[in-house]
């Protein structure tokens, strides 16, 4: 964009997918609105009244970033067993993360890992993306008991924590500089929690 106005609303989602790049490389304390309006080339004024002030501006990247860079999760949880919705997500957070096209790692994870006090509503913020991740995966495991594809003796909120704790820490791993190839065979033993459909 090369008018530092305010931007066209066909140009909001190609400034946020800018806003997205700065706050997964710099996380969100480390991002300044200096840094956030170079990136996405509007001015300040433009920025408060496109997208509010800098805290508004990340939930809004990470609500596009969960529609973009994570689409795969409705794609895994519309798997038919629960092994097949772990596999499609594992395998493709493991795609996702390693991406030599993005950043590395994950915008949720690298965006918040760590954080002053005055940014509680940020940390807070993400902890509820997080457990309404979870929630969906739980739900969808539930369902997998219930129909018998798993065990009654299984715990779907158990399996929930366990799948978000793995990603998670894979996108950590990713972060810090570990290769597709490294991680991968985390993701083939995390899949042993989750046993061949019983139906």
């Amino acid at each position: 964009m090369t008018d530092r106005g305010r931007p066209r609303e066909f140009e909001l989602e190609d400034a946020l997918d800018r806003a997205i790049e700065v706050f997964w490389r710099q996380g969100y304390e480390g991002t300044t609105l200096d840094d956030l309006t170079s990136a996405m080339g509007i001015s300040r004024p433009s920025l408060y009244a496109a997208f509010g002030n800098k805290e508004e501006t990340f939930k809004r990247a990470i609500a596009r970033y969960a529609v973009v860079d994570m689409a795969y999760v409705d794609d895994a949880l519309a798997e038919p067993t629960a092994r097949a919705v772990a596999e499609h997500y594992l395998r493709s957070n493991v795609a996702a993360i390693t991406d030599p096209e993005r950043p590395p790692g994950c915008l949720s994870v690298q965006g918040g890992l760590s954080s002053s006090p005055e940014h509680h509503r940020v940390v807070a913020f993400l902890n509820a993306s997080r457990s309404a991740g979870e929630a969906r995966f739980a739900e969808r495991f539930q369902r997998a008991i219930d129909e018998g594809d798993l065990g009654d003796d299984e715990d779907a909120k158990g399996l929930a924590k366990y799948l978000a704790t793995v990603t998670g820490g894979l996108a950590v791993q990713a972060g810090g500089g570990a290769s597709r190839s490294e991680i991968t065979p985390v993701a083939d033993r995390a899949l042993m929690a989750f046993p061949a459909g019983r139906r």
